[in-house]
């Protein structure tokens, strides 16, 4: 089996990632939100490899990393909308589909053959160094087996992709620890994907409420899928107390002796840090046809992006 190359977040890493992306290998990097698994965009073998490392259907569109707005707008048509977004959080967990500009150069199974881009700009300094290096877009969802729980640490991307990349950079934890929020723009602007951006804050930029939209059979955009995000053992949700035999994963005050705690004092920034890397945890400590309960956590703010990611855990298997 290949190896893996683990590459450190300095100079020679950097440059060795990047040579390796040249070459049409895939190669995880750290972002803001979770480890992406990063390919060419422009490269037909690269982003069929992402969807064949993952296990990923090809109906299911890839975001373009790049490293500033400029780069973005050679892809993407902005409008006004996408322009104050970009402006109000970019570099940042945000990312914008917009209508796909022609002759971008970009390889038809980024998009799915759809009109439209998912584009974004990460803050992570390693991420953003990386594409500088590379030199052009990323196509790179999160850097794990697909459908199953995102990597928020280098070692989770080793532990569901180990020997089916070239590489992974180890940057540390990730920050956020759920995926971008995402929004469409090519119509009415619709909220096609809760994340790391709360969406009363993108409604605040943009002066009005967000439609919703998406949809679990043919997606317009990442983790729209019904099932996704999903461990090993079966998760239970909104459970004040757990069943016996189940891992219980508590928030907030009156969970003191949950097995484990997404954030003992209700922090949902907290909750969203810790969110993807204890339901590894859970899923380890429930075994072999284990069962996960997991602490009601508020529909607001952060909270409608870690539920989101929750119920998707939750669905029934395909």
């Amino acid at each position: 089996m290949p190896v893996t190359e683990t590459l450190r977040p300095d100079e020679a890493g950097l440059s060795r990632a990047a040579d390796l992306l040249r070459a049409g290998e895939l190669v995880a990097f750290p972002t803001e939100t979770v480890y992406g698994l990063g390919g060419d965009a422009r490269s037909d073998l690269a982003v069929a490899r992402i969807y064949e490392a993952k296990g990923r259907p090809r109906f299911n569109p890839l975001i373009v990393h790049l490293p500033d707005v400029d780069a973005a707008r050679v892809l993407g048509d902005f409008d006004q909308r996408a322009e104050r977004l970009a402006l109000a959080f970019w570099p940042g967990p945000l990312t914008l589909v917009l209508p796909l500009r022609p002759d971008t150069g970009l390889s038809p199974y980024v998009t799915a053959e759809l009109p439209t881009v998912a584009l974004r700009v990460p803050a992570h300094p390693v991420a953003s160094a990386l594409l500088r290096a590379f030199g052009g877009p990323l196509a790179a969802p999160s850097a794990n087996p697909s459908g199953r729980v995102s990597p928020t640490r280098a070692a989770h991307v080793i532990e569901g992709l180990d020997g089916r990349i070239a590489g992974v950079v180890d940057g540390g934890a990730c920050a956020v620890g759920v995926e971008s929020t995402i929004i469409g723009l090519d119509g009415p602007a619709v909220l096609l994907r809760p994340g790391g951006v709360p969406a009363e804050a993108i409604e605040a930029v943009l002066g009005h409420p967000l439609q919703q939209g998406g949809s679990t059979v043919k997606p317009t955009a990442p983790g729209q899928l019904a099932s996704h995000y999903a461990p090993g053992a079966a998760v239970r949700l909104t459970a004040s107390r757990p069943e016996p035999g189940e891992v219980w994963i508590g928030f907030g005050p009156g969970c003191e002796d949950a097995d484990l705690s997404l954030s003992a004092t209700g922090d949902l920034v907290e909750a969203a840090a810790n969110l993807f890397h204890l339901l590894r945890e859970a899923d380890r400590l429930a075994g072999p046809d284990g069962r996960i309960a997991i602490a009601p956590i508020p529909e607001a703010g952060l909270g409608r992006a870690i539920n989101d990611r929750l119920r998707r855990a939750a669905a029934p298997r395909p």
